[in-house]
């Protein structure tokens, strides 16, 4: 396994999670922790390989990766990668 350091960048946020094909895009599984300044991290072990993301914010709200590549996905938007 390979350690993965997601990053996303929110000013109001309350909550921030991620999810992903790594966790069958569970909202709740992994929560990212805040560390000032709408600045929220989460570090995981992945497979090596390419897997595809969402932040999920507020129990609401899904966010790409402003700094990740982003892909097509079944619902007509993207997912970032």
């Amino acid at each position: 396994m390979a350690s993965v350091r997601f990053q996303f960048r929110h000013a109001v946020a309350s909550s921030v999670t991620v999810a992903g094909d790594f966790n069958g895009w569970y909202t709740s599984t992994y929560p990212m922790r805040p560390q000032g300044n709408g600045l929220w991290t989460l570090a995981l072990g992945l497979q090596p390989g390419r897997h595809e993301y969402k932040f999920f914010v507020d129990g609401r709200d899904w966010w790409n990766d402003p700094e990740a590549p982003k892909v097509p996905n079944l619902w007509g938007t993207e997912n970032s990668y």
